[in-house]
């Protein structure tokens, strides 16, 4: 990803919602617990961990049982310190008591949302770290690691895995926001690794898939206590020979065997905040409610549609219709590059608007612009007294409408049925469109030229827009 272009709107559940999630969650609960059992008697070494003897009374308390009782007692008092929930008194004596952070539990939604993330992050530390059983033999006499020595980049790893949430939130938002479909562990795996123009991969490029699917598969499973992912493991089936990988799915109907993950809202929340930390322009629908429609317009222009239409419900909701159509059609004005998909959000804001607002469409049906488009509203809703369009009005709307698609969704097949939808109900339609007074007459022409099925229809077209380009010096 890049930060230099903004990622698709992500739709944010209610503070109060999320902060009762991450107050529930494994990670902040036992964390909490023990900073407030921890007292006068507790003891941590050096690192402030808890020392030995206590960990059995931490995991008990914490209703924790079996083999790793002890070393997941030990991760939540090792997030309590990190969290602020715990703070060390006395380094030299081992003692400690209650951390400034620990009332913020108890205080407003975006409180106890700042811890949740500051504890998430030591998890996010913990999970970019490998099993190494060689580690205690790389550490120097200085007391430093010899990353070479163990074969670990330890950067990488880390970027590693922000690349792959980094994906994971791009997967989710991407569509419309909400994202509550599980995404397959091997295509997310695969997105990391398997470059874009490549047709088949290469079995070097599958076999780190597959290693990159473990690296995961344990990753995932550290994450989920922390409410960021709702995870399906991998199946132990698939993994019964320990010496080797499992492959690569057959079908689709095995492939959630391979893991499943999928981000909650709260791990949508915290990905955003973290994205937002390293500069990303992370937008959230609801964001433009209370900003100008010009705002509206030109920010809805790079949405999906269901978080244009969510973002402008939320926009109209706050405002008259009559004088919310009035500022629309004022801000969709232009002609400038960006001035058809202002016109055609403008036009899909306007279809949640009734009949209140019909006497600002009619103010503008003789607004070069803005006429077709009041026209094809009134029209649409059975008005009376509806001037029919000129054969020049209505070759400008549709110019205007394809070069908008175009902004939108690029060479689309929406946009390619479009095109031969239009060549074949008017025959002469390149005849009169290489005319249209429209700054993007050529671009669009270019476009069906490129779009057609047809090479005499495509030649046509390229022929057309060549013809635009002189007209307009262009």
């Amino acid at each position: 990803m890049s930060d230099s272009s903004p990622l698709p709107p992500a739709r944010l559940r209610p503070e109060a919602e999320l902060a009762r999630a991450a107050l529930s969650t494994p990670l902040l609960s036992r964390a909490a617990r023990l900073a407030r059992w921890a007292g006068p008697d507790t003891r941590v070494d050096a690192g402030g961990t808890l020392v030995e003897e206590q960990l059995p009374a931490a995991a008990a308390l914490l209703g924790l049982a079996g083999d790793d009782a002890v070393a997941y007692a030990g991760e939540a008092w090792r997030v309590a310190v990190d969290a602020g929930l715990v703070e060390i008194v006395d380094e030299e004596a081992g003692t400690v008591r209650a951390g400034e952070n620990l009332a913020l539990l108890t205080g407003s939604p975006r409180d106890v949302l700042a811890v949740w993330l500051t504890a998430l992050e030591t998890v996010l530390a913990d999970a970019a770290v490998p099993d190494l059983d060689g580690l205690a033999d790389a550490v120097d006499d200085s007391g430093r690691v010899d990353f070479a020595s163990l074969d670990w980049d330890p950067q990488a790893d880390a970027d590693f895995l922000d690349g792959v949430l980094g994906n994971l939130y791009l997967l989710t938002v991407g569509e419309d926001g909400v994202g509550e479909s599980p995404v397959p562990l091997p295509a997310l795996a695969a997105s990391m690794l398997v470059p874009d123009d490549m047709g088949e991969p290469t079995n070097d490029v599958l076999e780190q898939v597959s290693d990159a699917m473990m690296r995961l598969d344990d990753q995932f499973r550290a994450l989920e206590p922390a409410g960021l992912v709702a995870y399906q493991p991998v199946d132990e089936a698939l993994m019964a020979d320990a010496d080797e990988e499992p492959a690569a799915p057959v079908d689709d109907t095995d492939v959630s065997r391979y893991g499943m993950v999928r981000l909650t809202p709260l791990g949508v929340y915290g990905l955003r905040a973290r994205l937002l930390e390293a500069g990303f322009e992370a937008p959230v629908v609801g964001e433009l409610a209370d900003k100008g429609a010009d705002a509206l317009l030109d920010g809805t222009a790079r949405f999906g549609q269901p978080a244009a239409r969510a973002e402008t419900e939320l926009w109209l909701a706050r405002r008259e219709p009559l004088d919310a159509a009035r500022e629309l059609l004022a801000a969709a004005r232009g002609a400038d590059a960006g001035g058809p998909l202002r016109r055609l959000r403008c036009q899909q804001a306007l279809s949640l608007l009734g009949a209140e607002a019909e006497p600002a469409l009619r103010e503008v049906l003789d607004d070069p612009e803005l006429g077709g488009l009041a026209r094809v509203w009134l029209s649409e809703r059975g008005a009376a007294d509806v001037p029919a369009p000129s054969q020049e009005l209505v070759f400008w709307l549709t110019v205007d409408t394809l070069a908008a698609q175009l902004a939108a969704e690029g060479n689309s097949e929406e946009l390619r049925a479009l095109v031969e939808g239009l060549a074949a109900q008017h025959s002469g339609f390149f005849a009169a469109a290489w005319r249209v007074d429209h700054p993007a007459t050529a671009e669009v022409l270019d476009a069906m030229g490129r779009l057609h099925p047809d090479k005499k229809v495509a030649k046509e077209a390229r022929k057309a827009a060549f013809k635009a380009r002189s007209q307009h010096g262009g």
